[in-house]
């Protein structure tokens, strides 16, 4: 959804927010009161960010079985229907939108407060990271940069100006947070690095001080050993990419999901952390424990059972209306596993939801490469699932009998916080892709932008695994399964990514970007709300295993530029002119090896902020930007 655009610039932007709340049944759980029209506890509060963050409105309201619609203008916004809202990256041109809510349920109807969102414009030394790839879609784009462009991103003028050094590797995308207030130490732009020896840090992103650093290892404990599988070696601690919510906490709170282990007994963690000191919040940390209605893997008693030593938290955390979202893998397709999501409470660290999607049956583990669980301004989440069994066996509406949903495009509706399968696309051959081993979990979902097409909105998502082809599924009808073929799906780019996807997209101005192993970067350009069914473009290099996860820096729509990284040793960082996918710069290009910052890793996606690029490696994170 994106916000209209006035014709008169301002230097900040005041939006206006109401929400109206549908009553029900608010009693909570175990508990029966009679139903009364609908009532507002909690009103809507005032927001103010900067150009290209987001804001979430949220409204408190009780009566029964309440239902919610967000509007904008006194229109309706199509799939906004909680009690939360989070507007798209928010513009200096989204100027005097005017947004209320409905709260309803048979008794009656209340409309709440206006909220009121200021927008400032963005200035050095003010753009967030906060979480993977950027933003809850996973575009991978940072449309604040003003510092570098096309011109000067070349060996002349830009190269490599630092390295933070930790304990190991670097697996998870670093984060930025800007302007923090550090206490007693004055106000930091902070550069967030999480490492795989089980350490978070907290450094100053333009001197390169550390500010703190933070084990997540308890009294007696190791890291985890690689569990008889190389994907993550020779240990196991943080391996997928925190998130940071600024609002929690006296100072902001960075949530980390870690693994230890105490002789034969292993543990896998979630961490609150203060954003400016490091120290645990909320009580934590919290046991990652769970279990689920179900007979598949390691089930007993009729539910399976989360074993912290079957799992590893690889893919990247989601903070969606104030609840932190986990997906969990396996180790390589070590048996007993199965594909599960937990969710837990972004301000008491209280689980909230848990969600099995192979229950009964086995495997289905979200790798991702490392990409973030995706999201919608709506509250659904989009994942690709990994191989594993998935039941043919569908009911009336066409989703399994079992609810087994191996190698599948998942779409995951979170309605009062409840995690519940909303939708999904599941390929006609996946037995023959599930049995050989490729499936479409090796890759990360992407939600892209709304776009127009006849009048109608259409809303699409992206994903891509080991088969070679690029799937691009309707958000409001996923396509579900066809045993005969794909040609449910709303679009299926059949062997266009060469070598099979073991990485993240990225978006930028209605382009794709993909980097398939052993291939050439892609771009992709949209128009008519369909992928072009080749290359617009493509790097005059390829990428080794596992490809490559590009990420973008732009000022607005222009100075656009792709950064990939090439696991090679050593490691190479390119960038390209977006339109083209001509090169501008890599870090082999200067003498003496200057801006060489050792071996790759199959963890590698580049970070952009305030005119410098961050990269993790096997040892810290490597700095570039415009030469002294």
């Amino acid at each position: 959804m994106s916000l209209r655009r006035p014709t008169v610039a301002l230097s900040f932007l005041i939006l206006t927010f109401v929400v109206l709340a549908s009553s029900g049944c608010g009693a909570g759980p175990g508990k029966f009161t009679s139903p009364t029209a609908p009532t507002i506890q909690t009103q809507p509060a005032n927001k103010t960010v900067t150009v290209g963050q987001t804001a979430t409105f949220t409204v408190g309201a009780s009566g029964g079985s309440l239902t919610y619609q967000w509007q904008m203008n006194t229109q309706p916004i199509s799939g906004v229907t909680s009690a939360s809202y989070t507007t798209p990256p928010t513009v200096v041109g989204d100027s005097g939108a005017q947004f209320a809510v409905v709260v309803s349920n048979p008794l009656g109807t209340i409309t709440s407060s206006t909220a009121t969102l200021t927008v400032n414009p963005a200035s050095t030394g003010t753009t967030d990271v906060l979480t993977y790839h950027n933003d809850i879609a996973r575009t991978g784009q940072n449309l604040t940069e003003t510092t570098l462009t096309t011109s000067n991103v070349n060996s002349a003028k830009f190269g490599k100006i630092g390295f933070f050094s930790v304990d190991g590797l670097v697996d998870g995308e670093p984060l930025y947070a800007s302007q923090v207030a550090v206490p007693g130490n004055g106000t930091h732009n902070l550069l967030i690095a999480v490492t795989e020896h089980g350490t978070a840090y907290a450094f100053d992103a333009d001197s390169a001080t550390a500010i703190w650093s933070k084990s997540m290892l308890q009294s007696g404990e190791t890291t985890s050993d690689s569990r008889s599988c190389n994907q993550v070696s020779p240990e196991i601690g943080i391996t997928s990419t925190p998130v940071i919510d600024r609002s929690q906490g006296a100072h902001g709170a960075i949530y980390v999901g870690a693994m230890s282990k105490n002789g034969s007994t292993y543990h896998q963690r979630i961490h609150a952390l203060d954003l400016a000191q490091g120290t645990e919040l909320f009580g934590g940390p919290v046991e990652v424990q769970a279990t689920y209605p179900g007979s598949g893997d390691n089930s007993s008693g009729g539910n399976v059972v989360f074993d912290p030593s079957q799992y590893k938290e690889r893919a990247g955390l989601l903070l969606l209306n104030s609840v932190i979202y986990t997906g969990w893998a396996s180790h390589c397709d070590i048996r007993p596993y199965t594909g599960w999501v937990i969710g837990y409470s972004a301000s008491t660290l209280a689980q909230t939801s848990i969600l099995n999607v192979t229950p009964n049956g086995n495997e289905g583990a979200i790798w991702m490469a490392g990409a973030g669980l995706a999201a919608d301004n709506s509250g659904n989440i989009y994942f690709l699932d990994g191989n594993g069994d998935f039941d043919t066996t569908l009911n009336a509406s066409g989703f399994p009998s079992n609810g087994d949903y191996g190698n599948a495009f998942m779409k995951l509706s979170t309605t009062n916080n409840k995690l519940a399968v909303a939708d999904y696309f599941e390929m006609f051959n996946q037995a023959s892709e599930n049995g050989g081993d490729v499936d479409l979990g090796s890759g990360g979902a992407m939600v892209i932008p709304d776009f127009t097409n006849a009048g109608q909105t259409v809303r699409l998502a992206v994903g891509a695994g080991k088969d070679s082809n690029l799937y691009v599924v309707n958000r409001e009808s996923m396509g579900k399964f066809n045993s005969s073929n794909n040609s449910q799906v709303y679009q299926a780019l059949n062997g266009v990514l060469p070598g099979g996807v073991r990485a993240m997209p990225a978006y930028f101005n209605n382009t794709v970007y993909y980097g398939s192993v052993g291939n050439v970067l892609q771009a992709f350009g949209i128009s008519g709300a369909k992928l072009s069914s080749s290359a617009t473009a493509h790097t005059a290099n390829s990428f080794p295993y596992p490809g490559t996860t590009p990420s973008i820096s732009a000022n607005g729509t222009s100075e656009g530029i792709v950064w990939a990284v090439e696991n090679n040793s050593p490691a190479v960082l390119h960038a390209y002119d977006a339109a083209t996918l001509n090169e501008l710069y890599n870090s082999s290009q200067a003498t003496g090896g200057r801006d060489q910052f050792g071996s790759g890793n199959k963890f590698m996606t580049p970070m952009i902020a305030n005119g410098k690029v961050f990269v993790g490696t096997p040892n810290g994170v490597a700095v570039f930007g415009l030469l002294p």
